[in-house]
């Protein structure tokens, strides 16, 4: 998308502007919406808390934020590097977009707070945020990329094979003199 004459901006990067934003607004909401104890019900089956979360999923490495940090930011360049070579392929730029803000809007937290702010709770399941539904829904249309991608690449090698095997091969008529 290109705004005004000189500035271009991407799709995943708007993505995941918007991402963030939305995120970190829901997050401050819900925390000034409630106190720690409290839960509000939105609708059945969900309600709207205070949690703190010092790890990643599910508190997973809560004593280890330095290797949180790693890990994330190995896996947003391999991320970022994937998307800028294989731009042109559909969706791509969603999955990234995706990915890209709810990592940031939960990294946005720790950096911050020293914790992630999750609110949205279900029964049975851990507590979680909009950025947590971003990475989710990110990974999922990542991995249908990934697979639709594969797909056309066995499809087109499967069509190069059975077009070569069509094709009449030379045979020289070799006769002794």
């Amino acid at each position: 998308m290109r705004i005004f004459r000189y500035i271009s901006i991407d799709r995943a990067a708007i993505t995941a502007i918007t991402v963030i934003a939305l995120d970190q607004w829901t997050k401050w909401w819900a925390f000034n919406a409630t106190t720690p104890g409290e839960t509000i019900s939105v609708f059945p089956g969900v309600s709207i808390g205070q949690t703190r979360n010092e790890g990643i999923a599910f508190g997973f490495l809560a004593d280890r934020p330095v290797l949180v940090f790693g890990l994330m930011a190995v896996a947003l360049a391999i991320l970022v590097f994937s998307y800028v070579k294989h731009r042109q392929q559909p969706v791509l730029w969603l999955a990234t977009g995706l990915l890209m803000g709810g990592a940031i809007g939960n990294a946005i937290d720790r950096v911050t707070l020293g914790y992630v702010r999750d609110f949205i709770e279900v029964p049975k399941f851990p507590s979680f945020n909009l950025a947590d539904v971003a990475i989710t829904v990110g990974v999922v249309i990542l991995v249908l990329a990934v697979e639709q991608r594969h797909q056309l690449e066995k499809r087109l090698a499967d069509d190069t094979a059975a077009e070569e095997s069509d094709r009449p091969q030379d045979t020289e008529d070799v006769t002794a003199d």
